[in-house]
């Protein structure tokens, strides 16, 4: 552990927090089994990779996946509401989600391509930056670093199940405003929304959302960032508008139909890709940027959205 990055963490994070996060990570964040909303983590088992090219070489469909994963998409979602500030009419976030830079590097060169002829006023990034969910970290700052460098305007983040804590002090050197468990206000004019955003719910279950939207007013539009859409019933339930997350990358190897094989989270399956509703409450599964374990897709294109803020 560098000690300059643990001054820095507990100076941002405070000493109880940063201390707990970062021993959570040495204690699973390499476990195969138990840990977690899911029992099994195919990210760590060493022969996942070499299972998945074989088991794709066989069909004849390796290369065809290999492709796809670099074939980016450019979605749009409208968010209507009638809680909407008139102000923020037509207001647009930009969201990537699971880059996984040091594994796609086919998706991250046309993701910085896309970048450049795209117009929104805030971006949100919700994890899953680097390949595994262990070892080091500078080649991810290095690729996020690089797509930073096409993204105008603020950028604010969570982090995912495969991103250490330790990374957080680089992030927000670039400009990156990490929420773990806090809210930050956003205004227009006299007019303000909430964008809150929670520590991983998923793998190290850091999560608090009552922390992250203790300070946003009573009936005032709020946003909830969360890597995993695992927590939509507290999201839902602790009165959030919008929920924004991805982490199952809608299957990334799916049958014909978008059907995916699996998602990786313990949720109903019409909550596993793109837009939802659960109890008054939008949301959005992204398909995420990029890939894990290997760089492939099938029937499952990655993306990145634009969100339409609405006045109903």
């Amino acid at each position: 552990m560098d000690k300059e990055i643990l001054r820095r963490l507990e100076q941002r994070l405070g000493r109880l927090h940063a201390r707990q996060r970062l021993g959570i990570e040495t204690d699973h964040e390499a476990q195969l089994f138990g840990q977690g909303l899911n029992f099994f983590h195919i990210e760590n088992f060493p022969a996942a990779a070499a299972l998945i090219r074989n088991t794709l070489k066989l069909t004849g469909l390796y290369w065809r996946a290999r492709r796809n994963a670099e074939r980016v998409l450019v979605r749009h979602n409208e968010v209507v509401s009638d809680g909407l500030p008139a102000a923020f009419d037509d207001f647009t976030i930009l969201h990537l989600s699971d880059l996984h830079v040091d594994i796609s590097e086919g998706a991250m060169r046309r993701l910085v391509e896309l970048l450049g002829g795209l117009r929104y006023d805030l971006c949100v990034l919700t994890g899953d930056y680097r390949g595994k969910t262990f070892g080091s970290f500078g080649p991810t700052l290095d690729g996020i670093a690089r797509v930073k460098a096409r993204i105008g305007g603020p950028v604010y983040a969570v982090l995912g199940n495969h991103d250490t804590i330790q990374m957080v002090p680089g992030l927000e050197a670039m400009g990156i405003r990490m929420l773990l468990n806090e809210c930050e206000t956003i205004a227009r004019g006299d007019q303000q929304i909430y964008l809150a955003g929670i520590d991983d719910a998923h793998y190290f279950r850091v999560d608090n959302i009552e922390k992250a939207g203790a300070a946003i007013p009573e009936g005032a539009f709020s946003i909830l960032l969360s890597h995993t859409p695992e927590i939509y019933r507290q999201a839902a339930h602790a009165a959030f508008n919008l929920l924004l997350s991805g982490h199952t990358h809608g299957g990334q190897i799916c049958l014909p139909g978008s059907i995916p094989i699996t998602l990786d989270a313990v949720l109903p399956r019409r909550l596993g890709a793109g837009a939802w509703r659960y109890h008054g409450m939008s949301g959005y599964t992204s398909v995420g940027v990029g890939t894990s374990v290997v760089p492939v897709r099938l029937n499952c294109p990655p993306e990145i959205t634009l969100h339409h803020l609405r006045c109903g």
